[in-house]
């Protein structure tokens, strides 16, 4: 890494990529990058010393670039992506530069196809709150860091193990938690097993000794070759589960004053009453996750409470964006039918009188199409939804997908189709008690204006 002095990010406005960009300038590296749009997050990298335009243009390529790190949704006909490639500058994906760090670093990878970033956010607030010189790559802005990166000079770094394009496959942790394995990424995996294969193959890059944490109920998912050869490699494997008498065990879960508490047991420690900012059983299960890392790295029950305790949460992750006495508005990028699980029914659970309003936007066309039966199941879950057009983000569109499909499926009758065009004055015309938008495109454009709106 000491040979490189200035690196090329394509697409560096992505959550993922712009962790890394920031990572090379707390390094003294030069940072330059493309992204297609400018947003606050760009705005915010170039207050923070990069470089970045907006035009796939060769001509604005700075010149002596020891490094390029591209996302694989940049499209293959990008020009820069081919220039550099063509010209043999050396090129890696967003994966192998985390790949790379976690060769030299001893590594926290956390995965799952929901769940990897509350869990990964929340313990490396943990183990940085508990004074350990801990690095991190999080996909998504933590709100008590204002960043999806933390800088420091020890020896771990914990990263968000990315399951999409089989990216996880480059890092090589020293421990493993693995949040959830449902279908998703179809577009990628082609089927289910497929993925389970690939989830499989991360956790074989598991180092000799080393931990791996999944959720109750996976194991089984998992193939007898592979159970073996981690016990030859004296690889421990945990399960964690609420109430399910598991190495890892929560129960006690209750609600006080819109707040939650739960008690964590793990074997050797048993702590009572502990409170997490985050709501939502599914986040409790990501605490006890995080709160095991943490005293595998010698936190003691004292450092977890009060880090826990002052844990805030993350951008877009149940974001409380009004909060009050007569209205609520929450902000979630569920994006997967058991995302949108978890979000509805940490609302009914926090908010158990009250009218639930959701506003969704599908995310991609090929998921709209595999999980519309999902969708729809669980947004009959709300008292009245309002369904967006989809986000195709990197796709093409899809004959006979649209957002229609989903709408015909659900049984409620308080539905109506909206566009972004629409959306506002629909908005103005109703009267809401809980609203929650929700979806992982680019819906959070709205975010504001809902919010001034409800405001006055």
């Amino acid at each position: 890494m000491e040979h490189i002095k200035r690196v090329y990010f394509i697409g560096i406005g992505g959550i993922g990529m712009s962790a890394i960009a920031r990572y090379m300038i707390s390094m003294e590296k030069e940072v330059f990058g493309y992204d297609k749009t400018e947003t606050n997050l760009t705005k915010k990298l170039v207050e923070e010393g990069m470089q970045i335009h907006y035009e796939d243009d060769v001509s604005l390529i700075p010149e002596d670039i020891d490094l390029v790190v591209y996302t694989p949704a940049i499209p293959k006909d990008h020009k820069e992506l081919n220039h550099f490639i063509e010209n043999d500058f050396d090129v890696i994906k967003r994966a192998e530069m985390l790949g790379r760090l976690s060769h030299v670093k001893k590594t926290i990878a956390i995965a799952g196809t929901h769940g990897k970033t509350s869990t990964s956010a929340t313990t490396a607030h943990l183990l940085k709150y508990g004074n350990r010189d801990i690095s991190a790559f999080i996909g998504g802005i933590m709100s008590n860091y204002g960043s999806n990166y933390i800088e420091g000079k020890g020896e771990w770094i914990v990263v968000e193990a990315d399951e999409y394009d089989r990216s996880f496959l480059h890092l090589t942790p020293d421990i493993i938690g693995i949040m959830s394995m449902d279908a998703d990424h179809l577009d990628i995996y082609g089927e289910h097993d497929a993925m389970l294969d690939g989830f499989e193959a991360f956790i074989r890059k598991v180092k000799d000794g080393g931990l791996v944490i999944l959720k109750h109920g996976m194991l089984n998912l998992l193939s007898n070759g592979l159970l073996l050869d981690l016990s030859r490699r004296d690889v421990r494997m945990v399960e964690f589960g609420i109430e399910a008498n598991r190495d890892i065990d929560v129960s006690g879960i209750r609600v006080v004053e819109g707040q939650f508490y739960f008690d964590f047991q793990d074997g050797n420690s048993d702590f009572k009453r502990l409170k997490t900012n985050l709501p939502g059983r599914h986040n409790i299960e990501n605490a006890a996750v995080a709160i095991k890392i943490a005293l595998e790295l010698g936190l003691e029950e004292k450092e977890i409470r009060k880090g826990l305790d002052a844990f805030t949460g993350i951008k877009r992750r149940f974001e409380k964006i009004v909060d009050r006495e007569d209205v609520k508005y929450i902000d979630d990028y569920a994006h997967h039918p058991t995302e949108l699980k978890s979000a509805i029914a940490a609302a009914r659970e926090m908010y158990p009188d009250k009218k639930l309003t959701g506003i969704f936007q599908p995310h991609l066309f090929s998921r709209t199409r595999d999980f519309v039966d999902g969708f729809a199941k669980e947004l009959d879950a709300l008292d009245e939804i309002l369904l967006m057009d989809i986000y195709p983000a990197r796709e093409e569109p899809i004959e006979g997908v649209a957002s229609e499909i989903i709408f015909e499926k659900l049984t409620t009758e308080n539905k109506i189709m909206v566009t972004k065009e629409s959306l506002m004055s629909v908005l103005e015309k109703r009267e809401f008690e809980v609203v929650m938008t929700l979806g992982a495109g680019d819906i959070d454009v709205f975010v504001p204006q809902i919010k001034n709106w409800l405001n006055t």
